[in-house]
């Protein structure tokens, strides 16, 4: 399978369908059944201690998912995450940009299953992992 939207159509799309998330992330790669997507850190994303907050880090990867399933299913606004487990291994660095590297691990006509491992930028070990699952609207099964 081919990836049918690349890195501008899926910017493209956010601006459109989703400008509330305008400015606090960034597509850096999109790839068969991947992507990864920069968190840009600012106060908003802090919590008591400094530390970027648990629901920061879970936008990150969602919005990670969604963009992965996205580049390979085609502008389907309605795909929607139906499952999520995180697991939160250590500290973010005080501050810094987060990065979330997703990968499809399924990608089948009703259900996609994907997991992202975020990254905070100078650190080489994850910060947090994420299982995911969407489901892909009626629309778009094939």
């Amino acid at each position: 399978m081919a990836v049918m939207m690349d890195k501008s159509a899926l910017e493209a799309f956010l601006a459109r369908e989703f400008p509330q998330v305008g400015g606090d992330y960034e597509i850096e790669d999109v790839a068969d059944m991947a992507v990864r997507v920069r968190l840009k850190v600012r106060d908003k994303h802090l919590r008591p201690g400094g530390t970027v907050s648990g629901p920061s880090l879970f936008a990150l990867a969602d919005i990670g998912t969604y963009l992965a399933v996205l580049a390979m299913i085609g502008p389907q606004a309605l795909a929607v995450t139906t499952n999520i487990s995180m697991d939160f291994m250590r500290k973010p660095a005080g501050g810094a940009d987060l990065i979330g590297q997703t990968r499809l691990l399924k990608l089948g006509r009703r259900l996609a299953v994907g997991e992202c491992l975020i990254y905070s930028v100078g650190m080489a070990a994850p910060v947090a992992r994420a299982s995911m699952t969407y489901a892909i609207p009626p629309a778009t099964q094939r």
